[in-house]
């Protein structure tokens, strides 16, 4: 088969499309046949040497994909060759053809097309676990989501609106009004305006009960300073780099938490209840159009050293997506 991977690590052009082994089918695996796969930041940094795959995983990029399942393991109940999917990967989306858990196998929704699937899974898995499952966000909270206009910061808009949250985002003043149609009650220029300053004057001074946060160490400080009282901070991302400083007797003042968490790195059974519980309360409101993809292009798989150069100049809305030709 042919998948695109990375010889050295380097720029987009560091990216070659070529020939390499098939997958091998392992117990409790199928064998998936890849329509799509989206590009994630964690993929840019795979590229440039900064992300590692895990142990055992594929080398080639791609944490998600859409596509036929053309095999299955003998020990694997519930799908059937032939079965339209998504998936959540450990890697391997940048490839025709990919071995994945069952555990880790969504089917896909009756209102999206198989292609546009491939956008799905690794952001409903991020924000529902990081949410929902961590941060325990409740209807009539204020959930503040960085990087509004991202493939994350998309979904986790649409999800809370679901939720009957108040949601505010921060994004360039270009999305703003894309971002208010998909629920946003709120957005902040974070270029021009002080997120911290604006949370406070949309919530009458309450301030943000959940933030789910991509930035990490350049926003720690006034994420707090964001806080509502008994307010969760999940850091997801470290665009802003590792370290912050940490004020321990304003977050204590507002009984406040900080939670970092990953997703690749998790265990299979750990990924699979993700998947579970995402098919369980995320799949019927996609299901129902209350959560939509969002996407803002796609591109060939050969040309997956420009989808990379969109992701990094972050002038995209949503999920950029690669497709096999």
């Amino acid at each position: 088969m042919k998948a695109i991977t990375v010889p050295e690590p380097g720029g987009p052009e560091a990216l070659v499309w070529a020939d390499v082994p098939d997958p091998e089918l392992g117990p409790g695996e199928v064998l998936v046949d890849v329509r799509a796969t989206a590009v994630n930041r964690a993929d840019v940094l795979q590229r440039q040497g900064n992300y590692a795959p895990p142990k055992g995983a594929s080398p080639y990029p791609g944490l998600e994909c859409s596509g036929v399942i053309s095999a299955i393991a003998p020990d694997v109940t519930g799908w059937q060759v032939g079965q339209e999917v998504c998936a959540l990967l450990t890697g391997g989306g940048y490839a025709q053809r990919v071995a994945v858990p069952a555990g880790q196998l969504l089917p896909v929704p009756a209102s999206v097309d198989l292609v546009e699937a491939a956008c799905l899974p690794e952001v409903a898995c991020t924000v529902w676990s990081n949410v929902v499952r961590v941060a325990r966000l409740g209807m009539g909270e204020t959930l503040l989501v960085h990087g509004g206009g991202s493939g994350i910061g998309t979904f986790a808009i649409q999800l809370g609106v679901a939720l009957g949250a108040n949601v505010i985002v921060t994004a360039r003043a270009s999305k703003h009004e894309q971002l208010r149609k998909l629920g946003a009650t709120h957005v902040v220029d974070y270029r021009d305006q002080d997120f911290v300053e604006e949370v406070k004057a949309a919530t009458d001074g309450h301030g943000a009960d959940v933030i789910l946060d991509i930035m990490g160490g350049s926003y720690l400080g006034r994420n707090v300073q964001a806080l509502a009282t008994d307010g969760r901070i999940v850091v997801i991302g470290l665009q802003g780099g590792r370290k912050g400083e940490l004020n321990l007797n304003s977050l204590m003042a507002k009984r406040g938490s900080v939670i970092g968490t990953t997703l690749r790195a998790r265990s299979k059974e750990d990924k699979a209840a993700i998947v579970r519980g995402v098919r369980e309360e995320v799949w019927p409101l996609v299901e129902s159009g209350a959560i939509r993809p969002v996407v803002d292009r796609r591109l060939p798989v050969t040309e997956a050293a420009q989808a990379h150069r969109i992701l990094e100049e972050s002038n995209h809305l949503g999920k950029v997506l690669l497709t096999m030709e």
